[in-house]
């Protein structure tokens, strides 16, 4: 699974699926991903412009919605037995949800980190504990 929420971690992401499918044409790569990832081959389960969210107010107004993509999300890593979750930028959810995935033991690897100077030096530790990166 690859999860990117913003036009960078697409573009970012579908040169990676493009790079995992030629390791592995057979390997199917589900997420969320916009117009770039799916053409390279993701299977989404949610499009970056459902994901789009600028500022506090927007994103408490989408909350119901938020937690709906993160139910959906740990129920299809879930069914589908996937052990291994690659995450692109988009903080403020992929550090939420790398915790859901790390209780259920799935491997959270951070491809283009958020910077820590621009989201605090306190989100070292949960890094840390949470991914690889």
């Amino acid at each position: 699974m690859i999860i990117a929420g913003e036009a960078s971690g697409d573009l970012h992401g579908a040169a990676l699926i493009d790079e995992l499918l030629k390791i592995d044409p057979q390997l199917e790569i589900s997420g969320i991903g916009g117009d770039k990832m799916i053409k390279s081959g993701l299977k989404k389960i949610y499009h970056i412009s459902e994901m789009s969210f600028l500022g506090f107010v927007e994103v408490i107004k989408h909350l119901p919605f938020i937690k709906k993509v993160k139910a959906n999300l740990i129920n299809h890593v879930q069914i589908e037995g996937i052990k291994t979750v690659v995450l692109i930028d988009y903080p403020g959810f992929n550090l939420s949800i790398a915790k859901s995935f790390y209780k259920l033991g799935v491997k959270n690897i951070y491809y283009i980190s958020p910077q820590i100077w621009a989201w605090g030096k306190g989100r070292i530790k949960k890094k840390k504990k949470l991914l690889i990166e």
